[in-house]
């Protein structure tokens, strides 16, 4: 039962971090300092970790890796709409 609970904490922990860069990111509206490429690699190591975590039956982990999955297609998701409003913001500014 406790090592259990060692997964669920180090899952809470992980999932916390990762969600306060994403909401720190949307509240900003900023790209400053993150790259496509975190999202990308995130989300493609999430699915293979939740095929991985599923074929071998381990549920901290098939939960975990899903939320974080869902965690990096926000952030995906959050960090081409920040791009895209900076492009529209500096081609405003070029053309005034």
């Amino acid at each position: 039962m406790w090592v259990e609970a060692i997964g669920w904490f180090a899952a809470c922990v992980l999932l916390l971090t990762i969600g306060r860069q994403v909401y720190t990111q949307w509240r900003e509206g900023q790209t400053k300092g993150v790259s496509k490429w975190l999202f990308i690699g995130q989300l493609t190591a999430s699915v293979a970790f939740v095929i991985y975590s599923w074929l071998v039956e381990n549920w901290v982990f098939v939960v975990t890796n899903t939320l974080l999955l869902i965690t990096a297609a926000l952030g995906e998701w959050i960090f081409l709409r920040n791009r895209k409003r900076e492009t529209a913001r500096k081609a405003g500014t070029a053309s005034s």
